[in-house]
This record gives structure tokens, C-alpha cells and sequence, in this order.
């Protein structure tokens, strides 16, 4: 794919959604954590009925070190493999007490020094509560960016380099946003809504849906 056409495509999901942000709901960039944290496996929806009962009471590094790994877990049990990420964020908000005042660290090494904290949530974070121009690639965006020809990649590294050298720089704040709600609701895995693109005809997939 050429840059005149990748620059056509986020012209137009600018133009179709001009502020794009996480679906998951939080408040601060400790809150933005979390709920990226607990959304491992999960999807948005569960992870924002979870955080809606405790964030409120809870919504702080020293108010969820005094829930407790137990407490917190009574909470997020709807949510898949919920011990473990109970134990990950209480051990990640002792961490964020001892080393960074309460703080979420703005470094991408400092946040994958957190437990359960990977590239991918790192990166998150570091774009939707600090405006970095970082690239998280998830299934979603691998697919899409795969599929489209945005930025073909045998692995998510691969992928997320590519968009980083190949998303122009004015778009690049926001197309994260853009690729993940492309894939969630329009290019979805088994059966891309291709009638419904409204960059269909610049994609490159050779597999499109027929309009019906």
C-alpha cells in the first residue's frame, strides 16, 4: 500500500469519528490502568461493569492495596482469569506506592516493570492518558492492518513498527482508536462488514464481503 492511500484511509476515519478514545471507562491514568489490565481476554463491556462498582470507592493505589488481593477479587470475578489479575494489579499498586508516589510513570520501561503490565497495555496508556504517539497492537489492529494492507506483519511487533513508520504523524494520536474500532465492529474476524467500510474501497483484501 502507498502513502497517498494510507493517508486517504485515516483522512476518512478522521472525518467519520474526529475524537476517538477507549471504550473502557476511567478517570484518572491509575483508573485507565487497571482497566486496561483487567482487560486481558475480556472485552470493555465486562471490564466497565466490573470497575463501576469499586473504582468509586477504590479508585486509588492506596485504596485498592486496602481492598486486598481477596476483596478485589470479589469484584472482578466475572471477568476472565480474575485471581490472577486481582494479584497483578494489588502487587501493581504497591509498586506504583513504593517506587512512584501513587503515580502511573509516563516511560514505557517503567510501566512494563508493573506486574501484568505488557507492550501492549504500556502502550495504551502511554496514548490515551498521556498523549504519546505510541501504537498498541491487539487482535483487532493486527487483523485489520494485516487484511487492509495498512501495514502487513507476521507478528504484532512487526505490525506495530510498521504503523509507527507508516501511520502519518497527524493522525498517529488518534489511529489506534480508529484501527481497534474498525476491527471491533466492521472488520470483524470471521466476516468483515465490508458493505458497511467506509474505506472499502482503498482497502487491499482480496476476500472482500459482496454487497448483498
Amino acid at each position: 500500500m502507498n502513502a497517498a492511500k494510507r493517508r486517504a484511509i485515516f483522512e476518512r476515519l478522521k472525518a467519520a469519528n474526529p475524537h476517538p478514545t477507549t471504550e473502557l471507562e476511567y478517570e484518572t491514568p491509575f483508573q485507565l490502568l487497571i482497566a486496561v489490565l483487567l482487560s486481558a481476554q475480556a472485552t470493555d463491556k465486562s471490564v466497565n461493569i466490573a470497575t463501576r462498582k469499586f473504582f468509586p470507592r477504590y479508585g486509588t493505589p492506596t485504596a485498592m492495596v486496602e481492598l486486598g488481593e481477596e476483596g478485589l477479587s470479589e469484584y472482578i470475578k466475572t471477568i476472565g482469569l480474575y485471581r490472577t489479575k486481582a494479584k497483578n494489579a494489588i502487587a501493581t499498586c504497591k509498586l506504583l506506592l513504593e517506587r512512584h508516589g501513587g503515580e502511573v510513570p509516563q516511560s514505557r520501561e517503567a510501566l512494563e516493570a508493573l506486574p501484568g503490565v505488557g507492550r501492549k497495555t504500556a502502550n495504551v496508556v502511554l496514548n490515551t492518558a498521556f498523549g504519546q504517539p505510541t501504537m498498541a497492537v491487539d487482535t483487532h489492529i493486527f487483523r485489520v492492518s494485516n487484511r487492509t494492507g495498512i501495514a502487513p506483519g507476521k507478528n504484532v511487533l512487526e505490525v506495530e513498527n510498521k504503523l509507527v513508520k507508516f501511520v502519518p504523524a497527524e493522525y498517529m494520536q488518534d489511529a489506534h482508536h480508529w484501527l481497534i474500532l474498525l476491527g471491533r465492529y466492521i472488520c470483524v474476524a470471521r466476516k468483515p462488514k465490508c458493505p458497511q467500510c467506509g474505506i472499502a474501497d482503498l482497502c487491499e483484501y482480496k476476500h472482500k464481503t459482496p454487497l448483498q
